[in-house]
């Protein structure tokens, strides 16, 4: 739904440049949309990067089960990214 109203914003926009009526209006909506999208995107990857950031503490001394073969439960020696 933003991105549909990011779109029709833009194209307001433009038909107010293309009429030359009102430039410092479609000026205005260009950067706000701009502005918000950028904001939006720069949100998800900070959260992306916190849950990463939680997942990987919490399986860092995740050990693995004991497997089929009756082994011993080893470490994850397994490098973390």
């Amino acid at each position: 739904m933003f991105f549909l109203i990011s779109f029709v914003a833009l194209l307001w926009a433009a038909f107010l440049s293309a009429k030359g009526a009102m430039l410092w209006v479609s000026l205005m909506l260009v950067i706000v949309v701009l502005g918000v999208n950028f904001f939006t995107v720069f949100n998800q990857i900070k959260l992306n990067a916190s849950r990463q950031k939680v997942q990987r503490d919490l399986t860092k001394d995740f050990n693995r089960a004991e497997g089929a073969d009756g082994g011993e439960v080893k470490k994850d020696d397994r490098p973390s990214h």
